[in-house]
């Protein structure tokens, strides 16, 4: 009989290594199975199952404490111009939250200006991780901060993951491709884009899927039909007024996001032009504002309550290993996006 087996026996109670040398698997997913995490597979979770029966393990209040199951306090700092996309996020993260008995914390973070102090605030005030969306998902120095402090955090919508936080994400230089080549299949040839926030990853990478589109389409990009956004109506509008103004406007506009989007439809109705009959306008997320406008947009699908509620999972179980003195690899989940029709966008 080996010494950790006696030590067992001598306890009287089995340990979540016990667990997990029963199931032949790591005591990581022996964690998550215990604690519902939905990305355990069905084999493993059932391996699991079958050894807690077989052992007899039942977890006491202070077990559970120790091994990271007692409530867990996370901060969403946000600096998002975008209130449809602050409010889908929102909405996923309390519902997972809600879900995880986690208490969840919002505070707005200027960007570049005070990340330093409310994260230190935050974590003197007893806050265990942290959730980025963007912009603060690709700043830099608050990443490195992090890092430092040993702060865990999850990225939520980065263009590139940083190789110390777990990160969750679409593609967007083929979703942004795609939307291009679908435009150019309606026929259009002369299409204008307007780039999003020039601090975010993300709008080169979707600048970057458009070009690509376009010169596989051998279709050369006409620079002046490039205007530079940062994600809020307003710069949607007045890029859009820009485009409409030029000798030979386009036939199509592709906004980086559905602000943008809804900011070119009004710039097009101001010049008495009717979206989708003299404009093609196509946008990017899917959040609310793409189905509250007319007409609606046709749109890139980017599942920004799931993104909330994965990342949300990631950060838990992350707090949780550390908290179990375990440090498990960096993740990144890459989620499906969908190009989504709607009335915006026709033939010429």
């Amino acid at each position: 009989m080996s010494d950790k087996k006696s030590n067992r026996r001598h306890s009287g109670r089995p340990t979540v290594s016990d667990v997990a040398r029963f199931a032949q698997c790591s005591p990581m997913t022996v964690s998550r199975v215990i604690n519902g995490h939905p990305s355990v597979r069905a084999e493993a979770r059932e391996a699991v199952e079958a050894a807690i029966k077989a052992l007899n393990y039942a977890p006491n209040r202070a077990a559970r404490s120790l091994a990271g199951a007692g409530q867990i306090r996370i901060a969403l700092l946000y600096t998002n111009p975008s209130a449809a996309y602050l409010s889908a996020l929102l909405l996923g993260c309390l519902d997972e939250a809600s879900r995880a008995d986690v208490h969840l914390v919002v505070e707005r973070c200027a960007f570049g200006e005070d990340e330093e102090k409310a994260v230190k605030r935050q974590m003197a005030g007893g806050i265990d991780g942290f959730l980025l969306p963007p912009p603060l998902c690709d700043e830099t120095s608050l990443l490195d901060l992090l890092h430092g402090l040993k702060a865990p955090a999850v990225q939520i919508g980065p263009g590139e993951a940083d190789p110390h936080h777990d990160a969750v994400m679409i593609d967007d230089y083929q979703a942004a491709h795609d939307m291009t080549r679908q435009i150019i299949a309606l026929g259009h040839r002369r299409i204008g884009f307007i780039i999003g926030n020039p601090h975010q990853s993300a709008s080169a990478l979707r600048l970057s899927g458009f070009r690509d589109a376009m010169a596989a389409a051998k279709l050369a990009v006409d620079e002046t039909l490039i205007q530079q956004g940062d994600f809020t109506y307003r710069s949607g509008f007045d890029g859009a007024s820009a485009l409409l103004e030029l000798a030979s406007p386009p036939t199509a506009i592709f906004a980086s996001n559905d602000d943008m989007a809804a900011g070119c439809v009004a710039a097009a109705q101001r010049r008495h032009l009717e979206v989708p009959r003299d404009l093609t306008v196509c946008g990017f997320d899917d959040t609310a504002i793409a189905t509250k406008i007319w007409p609606e947009l046709t749109t890139v699908r980017q599942p920004i309550h799931a993104m909330a509620c994965t990342a949300l999972n990631l950060l838990v179980e992350r707090i949780r290993a550390q908290r179990g003195s375990l440090a498990p690899a960096v993740q990144r989940k890459v989620l499906d996006y969908e190009l989504v029709k709607r009335d915006s966008d026709r033939k010429l």
